[in-house]
């Protein structure tokens, strides 16, 4: 078929894109800005139209688009004019999901990582998930087996129609509250849908709504002997679970309880044994932790954290990792994202950078919302923070406001633009 997706330029659309080309259709699309994202999209073959137009939509046999497209939208409307299938996301899982033994994953943190871990263990599996693994330097895997590691989305309910085979779940915390009308029966009556629909189940079972449902439990409290290591002046974390040894790529308990969670569930595949080795295929994805520069002194790293609770686990992280190369400065760049998640977890937003040497605040990355006021500088004023409407990175520096950073740890979170700035691409 040929199809055409508007919004391709999204991690999550992206992938489907991809699978569905591997798949043997034809597949263009369409977003509101060119990205690097879009340029690898092009080099692969799939044609981009930037920005949005009405003569994108030609002979198409279906339109997938993105959940924040507007019924407005000039090719949703041409495709509707002319009688063209149209599809959400959520309607089009369909397509992928139908035919395949899936290790659906979900969560409200960490869903990213352990699908990767996951797909890294399951070598011979298709994947698609919402990051760029840099196992296989993609957000998404094609191959023969029948079976797929898939990052399931909660954000739009879309999860419970992943059919899964293998219901893996990191987390059950309350977020994007706002698709689910701040109606909490309504949100946890989702994740039990999900659960109950698998054959199988294996859940994080710190977590006190997941501790009650059926299946197989992960706790931290089943895994000892964490030690973070330097090899290779990479962060490796070695770990016993389930009387084996393991080590995986990155620092943190959430890091372990990631891992402990994609060891059990692939146990339905393949052996222990295997599992350890292909372990080792993993080394993080595009995002999440991703050190951008590395050097004795001075350390860049880009973090999707966009919620308190992801920011207060990964700088957990970071400060374990400066404390191993013996830097004694740490600086988060913080870039809100979403002023609805702003003001809904605002405490936790204050209390979750606790520990830094020094706090910079962006501009609110809006997503489409409309502006809100947020007081940053007296809600924040224990940090002392800098305001800077953007910062320049280069090679060993980056400059904020006036001021060149040329040794410490320097981290970034943010599901915005913030990606592009800490690697110097705006």
């Amino acid at each position: 078929m040929k199809i055409h997706f508007i919004g391709i330029g999204g991690i999550g659309l992206s992938g489907i894109a991809r699978l569905l080309k591997s798949y043997g259709h034809i597949i263009s699309g369409s977003d509101i800005a060119r990205t690097t994202l879009t340029d690898k999209l092009q080099e692969e073959g799939i044609k981009v139209n930037i920005p949005h137009t009405k003569e994108a939509i030609k002979d198409q046999d279906l339109v997938i688009y993105t959940a924040v497209v507007k019924d407005d939208n000039p090719e949703l409307l041409e495709a509707r004019k002319r009688g063209i299938k149209t599809l959400s996301r959520r309607e089009a899982l369909n397509l992928i999901v139908n035919d395949k033994k899936v290790y659906s994953v979900c969560g409200a943190h960490g869903k990213s990582t352990t699908s990767a871990i996951l797909a890294s263990i399951l070598q011979n599996a298709n994947a698609l998930i919402g990051a760029e693994s840099k196992d296989f330097k993609s957000n998404f895997r094609a191959s023969n087996s029948d079976i797929l590691v898939f990052e399931a989305d909660e954000s739009d309910g879309s999860f419970v129609d992943s059919n899964p085979y293998c219901a893996i779940v990191t987390n059950a915390e309350p977020e994007h509250m706002e698709f689910y009308n701040y109606d909490y029966d309504l949100f946890y009556k989702h994740y039990e849908d999900f659960i109950n629909k698998a054959k199988k189940q294996v859940l994080c079972s710190d977590d006190e709504f997941l501790a009650k449902q059926k299946g197989d439990k992960v706790s931290i409290d089943d895994i000892s002997n964490i030690e973070y290591k330097l090899i290779d002046n990479l962060p490796k974390t070695t770990f016993k679970f389930l009387d084996e040894t393991f080590e995986v790529y990155g620092f943190g308990e959430h890091i372990v309880l990631d891992t402990a969670l994609a060891i059990k569930s692939a146990l339905n595949e393949i052996s222990i044994d295997e599992i350890k080795q292909n372990l080792k295929k993993y080394q993080g994805i595009k995002k999440r932790f991703d050190i951008l520069q590395n050097y004795e002194d001075f350390v860049v790293i880009d973090d999707y954290g966009h919620h308190p609770t992801e920011i207060k686990a990964t700088l957990q992280s970071a400060f374990k990792f400066a404390n191993l190369k013996n830097i004694n400065k740490v600086i988060a760049i913080w870039q809100p994202h979403k002023y609805s998640r702003t003001i809904d977890n605002l405490d936790s937003f204050i209390e979750c950078f606790e520990g830094v040497d020094e706090l910079v605040i962006l501009p609110v990355w809006s997503a489409g919302e409309d502006k809100q006021d947020i007081d940053f500088k007296t809600l924040f004023k224990r940090y002392n923070p800098t305001f800077a409407n953007k910062i320049k990175t280069s090679n060993k520096e980056i400059l904020i406001n006036d001021k060149i950073y040329k040794e410490g740890l320097i981290i970034g979170f943010g599901a915005g633009d913030i990606t592009y700035q800490l690697r110097g691409l705006v």
